[in-house]
């Protein structure tokens, strides 16, 4: 079965995509934990993280890896957090989130919500640091 983040990633969902690569791709979370809380996901279609191949698996801890320290650029915050779950969509992702404490990586929290607008010009802002 085809996941929402393969329909992204052929261009059938639009996304607030901040960077792009030949396997990897990152964009915000429509339903984030804070500002600027971000999916990186390999454009191979896996659902469990942990079933990549090592060179997929590396290309994307990479790839997580620049597009988070242009993300603490973008967004003022401690740290950024990562977490991998793997529950709620069945494609490999990680989640990339400003945070300024431990609660901030709390999946129970309340949700923000964003114009489309606020969300392209966080995209843009993290973008910028690439």
């Amino acid at each position: 079965m085809v996941s929402i983040f393969s329909k992204i990633i052929a261009g059938d969902i639009p996304c607030y995509q901040v960077a792009e690569s030949e396997h990897c791709l990152a964009f915000l979370d429509i339903n984030p934990l804070t500002k600027g809380h971000l999916l990186v996901i390999p454009k191979i279609e896996t659902d469990y993280i942990f079933d990549l191949e090592n060179e997929s698996y590396t290309q994307l801890h990479l790839f997580a890896k620049t597009v988070a320290i242009a993300l603490k650029k973008a967004i003022k915050c401690n740290r950024i957090g990562i977490s991998v779950i793997g529950l709620e969509v069945p494609h490999a992702h990680i989640h990339l989130i400003p945070i300024n404490e431990v609660s901030d990586m709390n999946f129970s929290n309340n949700k923000l919500t964003f114009t489309k607008d606020e969300f392209l010009e966080i995209a843009n802002s993290i973008a910028s640091f690439l």
